[in-house]
C-alpha cells in the first residue's frame, strides 16, 4: 500500500475513533449528572469540571510542545469557542439529559453538522443553495415531530418538551463554537485550538470546580462518567479527530460524523440499560439522511469556498 493511501486509511480510522469518543459523551454525561429522580453531579459541576480537567492537561501539552501564544486578533474567536464549546454545549446537554434518555438526545443532536453549516453560512457570509436550507428545515421538522411524539407518549400532551429546547440550544452553542474555532485553526493548528480554548477558561473553571465540589456522596458510576467527558470528550477525542481530518482529508473524514447518533444509541444500551427503540432509530436515520444531503448542498458559492469548506469540515458534532 502506498504511503499516501496508508495515511488516508489511518486518517479515516482516527476520524471514526474521534466520532466514537464523542458519541459516548451522551450516555457518559447522563451517568455523571444522573436523572431528576436520582440526581448525581450537578450539570454546572460537570460542565466546569470537565473543562478544568482538560485545561490542566492542555496547559501541560502547550508547555511541553513550546506552543506560541495566539495573536491578539485570535483571542476573540477563541473566546467565542469557550462560550460555545466549553460552557454552552455541555451545560445545556447536562440539564437536558437529566430529563430525556441519551438515545433521545442522539436524535436531536444529530442536527449538529447541519446546524454548523448553517451558522457558517451566516457568520462567514456564505450563500448556501436553496436545497441546503430545505434540508435544514426538513431535519428541524423531523426533530420537532420526534419531540412531539415523545411528549405525547410520556403523557405530557401535544408540544415540544423543554429538554428538547435545551438540546437545540446546545446544538446552536456548539455550532457557533466550532465555526469560530475553525477560523483560527489554520494559524494555530487544530490540536492547539482546543488546548488554548481550555486553558483560556482555566482561571474560571478550576476555582469554580473546587467551589462546586460535591459535599454529598456520589455514585462511582457518576465519577466514571465525569472522568470520561473531561478526559476523552473534551480533550483526547479532539486529538484523534483533528489528526484524522489532517491525514485523511477534511471533506472525506468529516462524513464519519454521520455515525455519531447511531454509536450514541448503541453505547446507551450497555452503559445505561436503555432499550433499542425502533422509533428512535428510525428518526435518527431520517435526520442523518437530511444531514447527508444537506452537507452535499452546503458548499459555499463564494470564491473562498474550498478553504472555508475545509475549515468547517474540521469541526465535530458535541458534540463533548
Amino acid at each position: 500500500m502506498k504511503p499516501g493511501i496508508q495515511d488516508e486509511t489511518l486518517g479515516m480510522w482516527l476520524g471514526v475513533l474521534g466520532v466514537a469518543m464523542f458519541a459516548v459523551t451522551l450516555p457518559m454525561t447522563r451517568l455523571a449528572t444522573g436523572t431528576q429522580a436520582a440526581p448525581q453531579l450537578s450539570p454546572w459541576f460537570v460542565t466546569l469540571g470537565r473543562a478544568a480537567l482538560a485545561g490542566v492537561l492542555s496547559a501541560i501539552f502547550l508547555l511541553a510542545t513550546r506552543s506560541p501564544r495566539p495573536a491578539p486578533q485570535q483571542w476573540k474567536p477563541l473566546g467565542m469557542a469557550v462560550l460555545g464549546n466549553v460552557v454552552g454545549y455541555p451545560l445545556l446537554l447536562g440539564y437536558a439529559l437529566r430529563v430525556v434518555t441519551a438515545s433521545h438526545a442522539a436524535v436531536v443532536t444529530a442536527l449538529l453538522p447541519l446546524a454548523t453549516a448553517a451558522v457558517a453560512a451566516w457568520v462567514l457570509h456564505q450563500r448556501a443553495r436553496l436545497g441546503f436550507w430545505l434540508c435544514a428545515m426538513a431535519g428541524s421538522l423531523l426533530v420537532v415531530l420526534f419531540s412531539v411524539l415523545r411528549a405525547g407518549q410520556g403523557g405530557h400532551g401535544f408540544g415540544v418538551e423543554w429538554a428538547d429546547l435545551l438540546l437545540l440550544g446546545a446544538v446552536i452553542a456548539a455550532s457557533f463554537g466550532y465555526i469560530y474555532g475553525a477560523q483560527v485553526t489554520p494559524a494555530l493548528g487544530a490540536e492547539r485550538v482546543i488546548c488554548w480554548v481550555c486553558v483560556m477558561a482555566l482561571p474560571v473553571t478550576l476555582p469554580a470546580t473546587l467551589a462546586l465540589w460535591p459535599r454529598q456522596p456520589v455514585a462511582a458510576s457518576a465519577w466514571v462518567g465525569f472522568t470520561y467527558v473531561g478526559l476523552f470528550s473534551m480533550w483526547i477525542g479532539f486529538f484523534a479527530w483533528y489528526r484524522g481530518l489532517a491525514m485523511g482529508g477534511a471533506l472525506r473524514v468529516s462524513q464519519t460524523q454521520l455515525l455519531q447518533p447511531f454509536l450514541a444509541i448503541l453505547a446507551s444500551i450497555p452503559l445505561l440499560g436503555e432499550a433499542l427503540d425502533l422509533v428512535t432509530l428510525g428518526f435518527a436515520l431520517a435526520v442523518v439522511a437530511t444531514v447527508l444531503i444537506g452537507k452535499k448542498l452546503s458548499q459555499p458559492q463564494a470564491a473562498v469556498a474550498p478553504r472555508i469548506a475545509a475549515q468547517v469540515g474540521t469541526v465535530r458534532p458535541r458534540r463533548g
